[in-house]
């Protein structure tokens, strides 16, 4: 029977799954990231493929969801903040190790291209799947296929600058980028620790908090992420935008951020739904197994 290898690249851990014609998962395992030795994490890789097949009695296809792209100029690994893949031919070594093509996308991407198949976005026509988390990425999917771009950079709304900034916001936090002001640094785990203030305590626990100043951050954190996803629909016009990542998990979003975008958006009425990622914390390894069809 065929089936098709998921594997979730990233910095911390690796995720693989295997899934079966109908979708149904029929093999899953996790293992710590082999951190700073590009390598070790080849090999970390095969052995999940491995696992996958003989778990399965069938080779699968694989696909890769990675942090950053694969450069089309070169070829190589760039914008990763998993940084010792950088400058790698990671495509072409996988495919060297393994024994079989691989296809290699970015993470938010194959976290949308989950959503979009048999998730929050299932039957829209355009999804833009969100990462909120120490991160922010995105990711666009057009009829079923992931958008990449020209430059490999479709979706990275994180490094625009914060839209409509209000005079404590410019020229905002710096970023890893290089830059200032990014949305990345407002609404990362860390942008949300700096909308509380000083003495915040972790993001997940300010989520988790009902507290007056939890809440007051939290608001804050609304109205940003509301001026940037506004950004997002004056320019593709999504049907559905999908929430991932731990502050996805922050319920208020959901009602808040659409009350919020409509001072920002081009239009007399904003029809784009919010929703929660279906698949949760599952939907990137299983959108890196949907790369392929099956055979």
């Amino acid at each position: 029977m065929s089936s098709r290898i998921g594997v979730d690249l990233g910095g911390t851990k690796i995720e693989a799954v295997a899934l079966g014609a109908d979708g149904t998962e029929r093999f899953r395992r996790r293992i710590d990231t082999p951190r700073g030795d590009y390598d070790a994490t080849l090999r970390a890789i095969a052995d999940l493929v491995n696992a996958a097949d003989a778990a399965t009695l069938a080779r699968g296809s694989v696909g890769i969801g990675m942090p950053g792209a694969v450069s089309p100029a070169t070829g190589l690994v760039k914008n990763a903040n998993s940084t010792w893949l950088i400058g790698h031919r990671l495509e072409a070594d996988l495919e060297r190790v393994l024994g079989r093509p691989v296809r290699l996308a970015n993470d938010a991407n194959c976290f949308a291209l989950s959503e979009a198949n048999d998730g929050a976005g299932a039957g829209a026509r355009v999804v833009f799947g969100v990462i909120l988390g120490t991160g922010v990425g995105g990711g666009i999917v057009v009829d079923g296929r992931p958008l990449v771009g020209v430059n490999a950079i479709a979706g990275e709304w994180g490094h625009n600058m914060l839209p409509w900034p209000a005079a404590d916001e410019w020229p905002g936090p710096p970023c890893y980028c290089g830059r200032t002001g990014c949305i990345e640094t407002f609404l990362c785990g860390r942008g949300l620790e700096l909308a509380y203030g000083s003495g915040a305590p972790e993001a997940r626990a300010i989520a988790a908090s009902a507290d007056a100043r939890s809440t007051a951050a939290i608001d804050l954190y609304a109205r940003r992420l509301a001026k940037g996803l506004a950004g997002v629909i004056n320019v593709l016009d999504p049907d559905v935008i999908v929430l991932g990542g731990g502050l996805s998990n922050i319920e208020p979003l959901y009602s808040r951020v659409p009350e919020l975008w409509t001072e920002w958006v081009f239009s007399d009425r904003v029809d784009t739904r919010l929703a929660p990622a279906r698949h949760g914390d599952s939907s990137g390894v299983r959108g890196a197994a949907w790369l392929w069809p099956l055979a």
